[in-house]
């Protein structure tokens, strides 16, 4: 495990993100926080998603789980990105093996309605659960996050996870008005979720926008662009650097950073090579093992983690993670070993 420094924000992912040097590479994962752990399945037994999300002390120790075993560089809280809208009153639940569904689908102007704003009032348990993580995380850094307002209209609007998206797309182009209304409130939710995590103490903030890829880029920028630059925006003021990723969106990763993140997420389709020169040097790039590869023989997965880390030496910064999230039959083991290469591969 590698030593953190007293202060977060020296730490070598603050570092990494700001495109400073730092003495390794960083790295975390995504959905490090459960899924593969067995410490997490028996903390859980028996506690829906949502009820754990605003389990302040349950939260904190899910979040602890994976810098304890695996000796990551940051810690990510706990959550869900639906959290805030089942926060303002949005009849939600998250369903095992399917995610998260919508009792009453967004198609009209009236549902507007059921948007009010976030406001910190809304989230006193997230404020808790950073807090009792702090106390314990010492100089390791913590990375708050938020669903972007696309990802968060899409399943708004479908009522739950959708492969072809197309009750949105179709809001999307055939009733923009509504779709813009409908997206600005939803920055500001993400914006203030955002906000809360990092007044509470994040160091670090990551948009989601899990689908955002399933766009063409002209629509991008048209449709989602200056929503994601709203949400991202809520921290602007707060001297934080932020994350922004999503998943398929090789063809989107200069307009996402051009959102106005410090760090590019680049998901596992794309080269860390081919991400940087699409997107110039002017940000950090997070990434990108696919998620599968830790199901490989040892030496065909160290020789990609090499890889990636020589690729990312070449970028003005870069944070190592899957292109995805940690699936759930993942030997933890193999985490952790992955976890000790990127740190011996990149010392400095």
């Amino acid at each position: 495990m590698t030593s953190s420094p007293k202060n977060p924000r020296d730490s070598a992912l603050v570092r990494a993100a700001r495109r400073q040097s730092v003495p390794h590479t960083p790295v975390w994962f995504m959905r490090q926080a459960g899924r593969s752990l067995p410490e997490y399945r028996a903390v859980r037994e028996g506690v829906g998603m949502l009820d754990s999300c605003r389990t302040p002390d349950l939260v904190a120790e899910i979040t602890m789980q994976p810098v304890r075993r695996h000796g990551v560089d940051a810690a990510i809280l706990f959550s869900d990105i639906v959290v805030p809208l089942a926060a303002v009153g949005v009849d939600l639940d998250i369903v095992a093996g399917v995610g998260p569904v919508v009792a009453q689908p967004f198609r009209t102007r009236a549902d507007l309605d059921r948007l009010p704003e976030l406001t910190p009032g809304h989230l006193p348990y997230i404020t808790e659960a950073v807090h009792l993580v702090l106390d314990e995380l010492g100089g390791t850094p913590l990375i708050g996050f938020a669903g972007a307002p696309f990802t968060l209209a899409s399943y708004l609007v479908e009522g739950g996870p959708s492969k072809n998206h197309e009750h949105t797309k179709g809001m999307m182009h055939g009733d923009p008005e509504l779709w813009n209304a409908l997206c600005a409130r939803l920055a500001q939710i993400s914006g203030a979720m955002l906000r809360v995590q990092a007044q509470a103490g994040a160091s670090i903030v990551q948009l989601f926008d899990s689908w955002v890829g399933a766009l063409s880029r002209a629509d991008y920028q048209r449709f989602v662009q200056p929503h994601s630059r709203v949400a991202l925006s809520a921290v602007a003021d707060l001297d934080i650097p932020t994350i922004h990723f999503g998943v398929g969106t090789g063809g989107l990763l200069a307009s996402m950073g051009a959102a106005g993140a410090d760090v590019v997420g680049v998901d596992f389709r794309t080269s860390l090579t081919d991400a940087r020169a699409r997107i110039g040097d002017g940000y950090a790039v997070q990434g990108n093992l696919d998620p599968a590869l830790l199901f490989a023989p040892w030496p065909a997965l160290e020789a990609v983690v090499r890889s990636i880390v020589a690729e990312g030496a070449q970028a003005p910064g870069h944070i190592f993670n899957l292109g995805h999230g940690v699936l759930p039959a993942t030997d933890p083991e193999v985490l952790t070993r992955v976890v000790a290469l990127v740190h011996e591969a990149s010392a400095v």
